[in-house]
C-alpha cells in the first residue's frame, strides 16, 4: 500500500463571504437593470416620443390655466373635502370610544359602509341626491358636492386614525385630570384630544395626499371649464389639440404637490420614532 500521510490535502476554492454575495447579486441586479434600459431606450421611437407627450407647443397652451383654474379647484376641493373629513372622522372616533352602545354601533357602520364602497360610487351617489330629495341642493353646488363626496369617505379613514391616536394616550393623562376634578368632556377636549392630534400628524398628512389624487373623481359631478380640476383639465387639453402632452404636464403638477407632502409625512414619522 502507498503511504499517503505525507501528501498534501488538494487546495478548497475560497469561500465568498454573505457580505461578498450580496454585493456580487446586487451587481448582476444593477447589470440587468441597465441592460434593460438600454434596450428600452433604443427601440423606442424618442421623435415620436418627443411629439406626443413632451411638445412644448402644446404644454405652453396650459399656461395659465393649469394653476390659476385646474390646480386652484384641485386645491379647493382637497382643502374642503379634508377639512369635513377632519371634524366628522374626530367625532365618530370619540364616538367608537363612547360607553354609549349605539354610538359605537353608528359609529362602526359608517366607517365599515364608507370603507367598503368604492369612492366613485359614493361621487355618484351624491350627484343623484336631488332624484331622492326633490329640490335638495348642496350648498356651493359643484365645490359643495365635492367636499361632501372627499369629506364622507375620508371620515372613515380619519376615524380610524383618530382613533389609533386616543388609544395611544395614557391612560394616565386622562385619570390626572379627573384627580384634579376636571369633567370628562373638558379633559377630553384641552389634554386627551390634542395629543391624539400630535400623534396622528404623520398619517394624516398621508390621508392628504390620497384626497389630493382623489380629487379626480370630481369630473363625475360634471364640472364646467372654471370648475375642472388637474384630472379633467388634461384630459380637456389633450382632446382640444390631439395630443397628450397636457395629460403628462397635468401628472406633474400632481407630483409637484403630492411628493413634497410624502416627503413631510416620512420626517415627520421619522421624528416621532426617534422621540419615543
Amino acid at each position: 500500500m502507498t503511504d499517503t500521510a505525507g501528501e498534501e490535502a488538494p487546495a478548497q476554492k475560497p469561500r465568498l463571504s454573505p457580505r461578498q454575495r450580496q454585493r456580487v447579486s446586487r451587481g448582476i441586479q444593477y447589470g440587468v437593470l441597465i441592460a434593460l434600459v438600454i434596450v428600452v431606450a433604443a427601440l423606442a421611437d424618442w421623435a415620436a416620443i418627443r411629439q406626443s407627450f413632451l411638445n412644448l407647443d402644446v404644454a405652453k397652451q396650459d399656461l395659465p390655466d393649469l394653476f390659476t383654474v385646474a390646480l386652484k379647484n384641485t386645491v379647493i376641493y382637497t382643502i374642503s373635502g379634508f377639512v369635513i373629513g377632519f371634524a366628522v372622522g374626530l367625532v365618530l372616533a370619540l364616538m367608537r370610544q363612547s360607553s354609549v352602545g349605539p354610538y359605537r354601533w353608528i359609529a362602526a357602520a359608517y366607517v365599515e359602509i364608507f370603507r367598503g364602497l368604492p369612492a366613485l360610487l359614493i361621487f355618484l351617489m351624491i350627484g343623484s341626491l336631488p332624484l331622492a330629495f326633490p329640490g335638495f341642493q348642496v350648498p356651493g353646488d359643484v365645490y359643495g358636492q365635492a367636499a361632501l363626496g372627499l369629506g364622507v369617505v375620508s371620515a372613515a379613514y380619519m376615524a380610524e386614525t383618530f382613533r389609533a391616536g386616543l388609544q395611544a394616550v395614557p391612560k394616565g393623562q386622562m385619570e390626572a385630570a379627573r384627580s384634579l376634578g376636571m369633567p370628562h368632556l373638558r379633559a377630553m377636549v384641552s389634554i386627551v384630544i390634542p395629543q391624539a392630534i400630535r400623534i396622528v400628524i404623520p398619517p394624516l398628512t398621508n390621508e392628504l395626499v390620497l384626497l389630493f389624487k382623489d380629487s379626480s373623481l370630481v369630473l363625475f359631478l360634471g364640472v364646467t371649464a372654471t370648475q375642472v380640476e388637474l384630472a379633467k383639465f388634461g384630459n380637456d387639453q389633450a382632446s382640444t389639440f390631439a395630443n397628450p402632452t397636457p395629460i403628462l404636464v397635468s401628472g406633474l403638477t400632481y407630483l409637484l404637490i403630492t411628493i413634497p407632502l410624502g416627503y413631510a409625512a416620512r420626517r415627520l414619522e421619522a421624528r416621532q420614532g426617534a422621540s419615543r
